[in-house]
């Protein structure tokens, strides 16, 4: 499938520009949803896909407050667009996530038709265009990750269990996708010395965070309910890009 995005040359070269400055950049829903083309049935059909996640069994501190699927695609040289590959585990080493790492994590696939989306497709390729802007010529493995945390009265939800953390790869592109009855979850981004750079709320649909992984590191506090009689959940998709 083919990621038919071309971010204008000023706007790529501004987004590349403060990401090797700062180690991270952010962009505003109602700016991606312009640079994206977004239609806006085609966003409302992606974020209901998150009401049909499937409840995270790996959660090693017991925790069933998180729902997530997964996809894996390749892109670069040699292969047109974006290519999806069979599915496989999620795998993260015991140095990048201390609390649910150096095993295979198998979670349900994201459904065909959703990996097949515009808005997924055309943020494969504003991703891909940062990634190939970093570093030319490059072959990359492309996870995807849709992920739902919820929070009830009483029980907090944790977007980052791991804490402030590196993914391990070379490009994290986190978009919110829907904040539901929500307290908290601001993002942090930190030095490797856990010195605090920035500490944002993604709270609209498509504000996005673009993250340099090796540069700097992430992690997202708590979320609880605004109101506890109510239903509480945090929706975000997660794209990562690794050198093959």
């Amino acid at each position: 499938m083919s990621a038919a995005l071309k971010l204008p040359e000023n706007a790529r070269t501004a987004l590349v520009a403060t990401i090797r400055a700062e180690g991270f950049a952010r962009i505003p829903g109602a700016e991606m949803a312009a640079i994206l083309g977004a239609d806006p049935a085609a966003l409302d059909a992606f974020a209901a896909s998150w009401e049909r996640l499937e409840t995270d069994a790996f959660m090693a501190d017991g925790g069933r407050y998180r729902r997530r699927r997964h996809a894996n695609f390749s892109q670069g040289p040699g292969i047109p667009g974006t290519r999806r590959n069979p599915h496989r585990a999620h795998f993260q080493a015991t140095v990048h996530n201390t609390l649910n790492g150096g095993l295979d994590r198998w979670f349900a696939p994201v459904e065909d038709a959703v990996g097949d989306s515009a808005p997924v497709q055309s943020l494969l390729g504003l991703g891909r265009e940062v990634a190939d802007s970093l570093t030319p010529g490059a072959t990359w493995f492309v996870e995807m990750h849709q992920f739902r945390i919820e929070a009830g009265a009483g029980a907090p939800g944790y977007p980052t269990p791991e804490g402030v953390h590196h993914d391990g790869v070379d490009v994290v592109l986190i978009a919110m996708i829907a904040r539901t009855n929500l307290r908290g979850g601001e993002t942090l981004v930190t030095d490797d010395a856990g010195v605090e750079l920035a500490r944002f709320t993604l709270l609209d649909r498509l504000d996005t965070a673009l993250v340099e992984d090796a540069r700097v590191m992430h992690g997202v506090t708590p979320v609880e309910p605004a109101d506890p009689a109510l239903p509480s959940c945090r929706d975000v998709l997660v794209l990562t890009w690794k050198q093959a």
